[in-house]
Formats: structure tokens, C-alpha cells, sequence
């Protein structure tokens, strides 16, 4: 019995986790190695990197991005990964 609530505990905090660093349908994560400080560099960082994915992207202002004719909101979450401090990007759908 305690095994089982164990496996359900520690399927629950994996959920969590997953869903609080954007791996749901139609997100589009990013994570950059380099700190981008100043919004519009992270801004256009971003851009950069959509592109160089074959995305047509534009930045319409206020978090607001247009991402292959579909409109995201940019979330940015900042993360420890083996130690290393990660910036990621969420880029989730409007609706």
C-alpha cells in the first residue's frame, strides 16, 4: 500500500513539474545558456531563435508574439539544471 501512494506521489510531482515548465501541447519552450537582462534583447533573442527554426515570428508588444499566423504569450522562467542556471522561454497558445 505505501508503494503505491509513493508511485502516485511521485507521479503527481513529475505532472507538476512538467506542467509548470511548459511541456503541454502547443507550447513552445526555449531555453537560452546566456542571461538576457534587458527585455529587448531577450525579445529579440527570441525572434532569433524562432527563425533560425523556420518560424515566421513577429513581436506585437505586451508578452504578445504572432508565431507562424497563431497568437502566444511569452512566460519566462528561470531554472537550475545540474547546477547551471538555464533561462527558459514558454511561448503559450492564446486562446
Amino acid at each position: 500500500m505505501e508503494i503505491i501512494l509513493v508511485l502516485i506521489l511521485f507521479g503527481l510531482c513529475l505532472f507538476g513539474f512538467n506542467w509548470l515548465m511548459g511541456y503541454r501541447k502547443n507550447h513552445i519552450t526555449i531555453d537560452f545558456d546566456d542571461r538576457h537582462t534587458d527585455y529587448g534583447e531577450y525579445v529579440k533573442a527570441i525572434e532569433d531563435e524562432l527563425a533560425k527554426q523556420g518560424r515566421n515570428v513577429s513581436y506585437k508588444g505586451n508578452r504578445k508574439f504572432i508565431i507562424d499566423g497563431r497568437s502566444y504569450i511569452f512566460i519566462e522562467r528561470n531554472l537550475s539544471m545540474g547546477g547551471v542556471p538555464v533561462q527558459r522561454t514558454i511561448l503559450k497558445p492564446e486562446k
